[in-house]
């Protein structure tokens, strides 16, 4: 199963659209989660258009976030594997540990809000954060994660650099 995974998109307030590259992967994936912030609705309609989203709420989400479908924490047998998702997994410190009390059950947790990409396995958890693919903050490029589940629930995560040319957003505010 090839999954894509994203967060922090941002747009329509840091970025006027999705770059090109998440548009291409997503046409080719057979599920999106989405670790949320993505600020506007329209980015959940234009990838739900390529396969199933899942999607959790972020800091900066809304009422059309919510009412879309977006969970504050999510929690799926994707693949035949336990994954769960939230946004926010708080400090660094103590990570793996907070989010396996969180998710006992879950063989892999996606997170967001850093903008700081991640795929490392812990005592047999996977903890992915795909970074952003638009606003990369300090982080060389913006990014998003590749992830296949084969057929016996090996777990394959990659995170995708995104060059800026390919972003196609504005700075941030204020800059």
């Amino acid at each position: 199963m090839r999954i894509l995974v994203l967060a922090d998109t941002h747009v329509p307030d840091h970025a006027r659209a999705l770059p090109a590259a998440v548009t291409r992967a997503a046409s080719k994936a057979e599920l999106i989660l989405h670790a949320g912030d993505v600020t506007g609705v329209e980015v959940l309609h234009e990838l739900a258009v390529h396969a199933p989203v899942f999607c959790v709420e972020g800091n900066n989400d809304g009422d059309a976030i919510r009412a879309w479908g977006a969970e504050e924490r999510l929690e799926r047998e994707v693949g035949g594997v336990p994954f769960a998702m939230v946004h926010d997994a708080g400090p660094a410190k103590g990570r793996p540990a907070r989010l396996r009390r969180w998710f006992p059950r879950a063989r892999a947790i996606v997170f967001g809000h850093s903008h700081i990409p991640m795929a490392f396995r812990d005592d047999g958890t996977w903890f992915l954060n795909p970074g952003s693919p638009t606003w990369k903050r300090r982080e060389e490029t913006p990014s998003m994660l590749s992830l296949t589940i084969d057929r016996r629930g090996g777990i394959s995560p990659r995170i995708v650099a995104l060059g800026p040319e390919r972003i196609g957003g504005r700075p941030p505010r204020g800059r």
